[in-house]
């Protein structure tokens, strides 16, 4: 991967230092389209990753997250039926996957389901109240407050 020198921009900024080990542990290009997959969001602070998983079942389907990331995998076990099946065509792949998506901080999981082929997982933002804007009174050299307020972006 390239390597940028942030130097610039960490001089006029608090707190993003972390954006360099951020952009370093973006996953390159995956080899394979497989399975395909949307993301959409669906609200202010709520999105929703849609993957077509056509063949697998909830017991086939590992959901987790861990360090800023989801990672989404899938395997098939393979049954004593399926060896004496004899395929003309095979279209539906049932292979093992693994997807990997990083997240935003404080982005959640809060659900996930499985329906008609298709996993829709729900995430949500939720930004801690210490974390939120407030307001600071500032006091003047003549006793006077005087109030700041500072609207989220």
């Amino acid at each position: 991967m390239r390597r940028y020198d942030f130097s610039p921009l960490f001089r006029s900024t608090v707190g993003f230092d972390h954006l360099a080990r951020v952009l370093d542990n973006i996953p390159g290009e995956q080899a394979t389209g497989y399975p395909p997959y949307n993301i959409e969001k669906t609200g202010e602070d709520s999105y929703r990753v849609t993957m077509a998983v056509a063949g697998f079942g909830e017991n086939d389907i590992d959901i987790r997250t861990q360090e800023n990331k989801l990672v989404i995998a899938g395997r098939v076990e393979k049954s004593e039926d399926d060896e004496s099946r004899a395929f003309l065509h095979r279209g539906i792949a049932e292979r093992a996957f693994e997807r990997t998506f990083s997240l935003a901080d404080h982005v959640k999981v809060a659900t996930a389901s499985l329906e008609n082929g298709l996993l829709h997982v729900e995430l949500v933002r939720e930004v801690p109240e210490a974390m939120k804007p407030r307001t600071i009174a500032i006091t003047t050299g003549k006793g006077k407050t005087a109030k700041i307020e500072k609207k989220a972006a």
